[in-house]
């Protein structure tokens, strides 16, 4: 969807992505809400838990294969689970949140 003023475009994401995006920041924010301190590191877990990537390359006549993994939602659950100190559910909360997101990218790169 594009908006058009004049000679300004601006162009919105589809509005099912307009309504996730809203919803998630609304979620992250009260999440961090929840926390004493540095309530900014809610967003941190949930981006760095958005990251995939690829671990597997073939090549063939028919052109290649990529095997790609959620590599951000890992290694925040070894961060979270791994230590002894107490985790806060919001910030568990948000790396789910990545997580859906992450498996939101996987879906698109295997079927787009």
């Amino acid at each position: 969807m594009d908006l058009t003023f004049g000679n300004v475009t601006i162009l919105i994401p589809p509005l099912h992505i307009t309504i996730i995006l809203v919803v998630i920041i609304f979620l992250l924010v009260r999440w961090s809400k929840q926390l004493e301190t540095r309530r900014f590191t809610v967003f941190f877990y949930f981006l760095f838990s958005t990251t995939i990537t690829p671990i597997y390359t073939s090549y063939t006549s028919k052109g290649y294969f990529e095997l790609w993994i959620p590599i951000g939602f890992i290694i925040m659950l070894l961060y979270l689970f791994g230590g002894k100190r107490r985790n806060h559910p919001a910030k568990v909360k948000a790396s789910i949140l990545g997580f859906a997101i992450a498996i939101y990218q996987l879906i698109l790169k295997y079927v787009g």
